[in-house]
């Protein structure tokens, strides 16, 4: 009976990805100067998630290591964007941290110990397992709420009452893996890396702009939708386009670096959408007269 309990407990904490377990090892091949960054990330990623969450950040790391044209800086880099992607901020996390805190004595009794956060429906609905998720955006959406209500949330410590709802929030983290929310973050993350392997075999001099496109994304609330969406009109118009070789922008990097200092706080993205339309016609007019003169 006791090898049977043994083996669901190990089956469901696969299932929930909250399996106890050691620290993964350093990706093969990585260089000294990298070890201390990588090494930051998969204790960042254990506290957040588990063993298993950070062997998936090993594992990601692992198709850059060794690369001829990836020196231990742009690792670095990768490294340091990539565990600050994978320990997104949400709702179960802020409640990790204040908890942290508390368990460290460093937590402010009081209204001033109070962390007052603002987030979209979406957002809340986000952290909850997909087949319950699903029905309730489904739900909101139909009543017009999805997208336009926001829920301020307190995430306090300053009685017990506070600190159980807080630790009923972070108990959400057995669940995170299956959640609405992670499902996007995977996404974005593949496709982030696949970006700058590409960069890496397509325009290596454009490498470090695409690495640095992560720090678009951050934080929560109509923040974190607002970077997200400026990132994907970044890459869908002017990256991926040029890397298909359809959009002939020879200086990758500095297109970029001109979309992003467009981007402003607009949910329409009108300054953005026009300096990547701007963008797109001159380099296709800089190849047309290159056609015409020859």
């Amino acid at each position: 009976m006791e090898s049977v309990r043994s083996s669901l407990r190990y089956l469901f904490a696969d299932i929930i990805g909250d399996a106890d377990g050691e620290p993964p090892f350093l990706p093969a091949g990585l260089p000294d100067a990298a070890a201390a960054a990588v090494s930051d990330g998969i204790h960042l990623l254990m506290d957040y998630q588990g063993a298993r969450y950070a062997q998936l950040y090993v594992d990601r790391l692992q198709r850059f290591v060794r690369r001829s044209n990836v020196d231990a800086a742009a690792l670095c880099r990768i490294a340091q964007l990539l565990a600050a992607r994978m320990a997104y901020e949400d709702p179960i996390r802020i409640a990790q941290l204040r908890l942290a805190e508390l368990e460290a004595g460093r937590a402010i009794r009081g209204r001033d110990g109070d962390d007052l956060r603002r987030f979209r429906l979406d957002e809340l609905i986000g952290v909850l397992p997909q087949a319950l998720a699903d029905s309730l955006l489904t739900g909101f959406e139909q009543i017009g709420w999805l997208g336009r209500r926001r829920l301020k949330v307190r995430f306090s410590t300053r009685s017990r009452l506070a600190v159980r709802r807080l630790r009923m929030m972070a108990g959400l983290r057995r669940w995170r893996l299956q959640s609405v929310r992670y499902a996007e973050e995977r996404v974005w993350a593949e496709r982030w890396l696949h970006m700058i392997a590409r960069a890496l075999d397509k325009q290596p001099a454009a490498a470090s702009a695409v690495i640095e496109t992560a720090t678009m994304i951050q934080g929560q609330g109509d923040g974190y939708r607002q970077g997200l969406a400026d990132w994907h009109a970044i890459i869908d118009g002017l990256v991926k386009p040029t890397f298909d070789g359809v959009l002939p922008i020879s200086d990758l990097a500095a297109a970029i670096a001109e979309a992003r200092a467009a981007a402003m706080p607009d949910p329409r993205q009108a300054a953005l959408k026009r300096a990547i339309a701007q963008i797109r016609v001159q380099a296709l007019s800089v190849e047309a007269n290159s056609h015409a003169a020859e």
